[in-house]
């Protein structure tokens, strides 16, 4: 695909995400202004670092998921707006700590803050928004929703901190994969999506049924962002790909390979991992071995198999445009692979 005609298919799927979300379009605006609001403190370099992150847009589909939740429930008005910005600025510091573990230089097709600021403000601006974040979920004074958002940001940190402590490792398991993911990634979908049942006041059934829902688009979510540094292009998706492996973590294509494919298939890919990079054994050696292995239609069949059971969970609700809305996210999730 050339990158002209990949382009075309990175513009219909925003546009697609857009209609999915149009239900939400309105609260989402008032979102935005919330969180110019409350980022403003008068101390310059915080501002502008704030600022520049904030301006770097994003899909908002943490945001997004709280909002259409608490419409299929019922809730309106300014408390989910509240506390979707609040996800969204517990979003925004995990993005500022991943790139500074991770020594990113880019983040959405532009540098990153650590690359422009440096390490040690980047990492001092997302405590910020972390303690903004829960500023925000303060003023709704709902002790549940307090516990669901710390729980869930203590999962993303156990999430990373099991990422680092199997890096380099050739033996990580589908099991072990899926565990560090749901802490660093899904379970923080989930804490969206039952926010919103919270908001309604449904009944606990229904509530279990958007967590665990947000639980299965989480896992999605992150198998499909996997992906997409596997086989994924930088141009497309502004910020670097095939990190990975190079940073020493395995991801679902590079389990599959190790586990179903060939000795040299396994040589490569142990290789890449021991070097931390690609010098001896290039990205396209690995492409290759994992195109023919079946290793990125493994990947992509777990992530639809997620999207269908995220898609049942929301069974117990009767039909609804938010209903559809909420069911129609995984696929958006699941097209943005090429």
């Amino acid at each position: 695909m050339s990158h002209a005609s990949s382009a075309a298919v990175v513009k219909e799927e925003r546009s697609d995400l857009r209609e999915i979300l149009r239900l939400v379009a309105d609260d989402l605006a008032h979102v935005e202004g919330l969180l110019h609001e409350h980022v403003s403190t008068g101390v310059r370099l915080l501002d502008m670092m704030a600022s520049y992150v904030q301006d770097g847009g994003g899909k908002r589909i943490r945001p997004a998921l709280l909002l259409l939740a608490a419409g299929l429930c019922g809730a309106r008005g300014e408390r989910p707006r509240w506390l979707a910005a609040a996800v969204e600025y517990i979003h925004m510091a995990t993005l500022l700590h991943d790139d500074v573990i991770d020594s990113a230089a880019m983040r959405r097709g532009r540098r990153s803050a650590n690359n422009r600021w440096g390490n040690a403000a980047t990492v001092l601006l997302g405590d910020f928004l972390y303690a903004r974040s829960m500023a925000l979920a303060l003023t709704q004074q709902n002790l549940p929703i307090l516990r669901l958002l710390s729980e869930a940001t203590l999962g993303m940190v156990e999430g990373e901190i099991l990422e680092i402590e199997r890096r380099g490792d050739g033996l990580l398991s589908e099991t072990d994969y899926l565990r560090i993911i749901e802490r660093k990634t899904a379970r923080f979908f989930s804490a969206c999506a039952e926010i919103g049942a919270i908001l309604g006041g449904v009944p606990p059934a229904q509530r279990r049924a958007l967590a665990a829902y947000g639980l299965e688009l989480g896992i999605c979510f992150q198998i499909v962002d996997d992906m997409l540094d596997f086989v994924g292009d930088e141009r497309i998706l502004g910020k670097p790909v095939a990190n990975d492996l190079r940073e020493g973590n395995l991801t679902l294509p590079a389990i599959h390979l190790l586990a179903s494919g060939d000795e040299e298939a396994s040589r490569k890919v142990l290789q890449v991992l021991k070097d931390r990079g690609y010098a001896r054994v290039p990205r396209e050696e690995i492409l290759r071995l994992a195109h023919k292995h079946g290793s990125i239609d493994a990947a992509r069949r777990q992530a639809e198999a997620r999207a269908s059971v995220a898609r049942r969970r929301l069974d117990v609700f009767s039909r609804s445009p938010h209903r559809q809305a909420l069911q129609s996210i995984p696929d958006f999730v699941l097209e943005r692979v090429p």
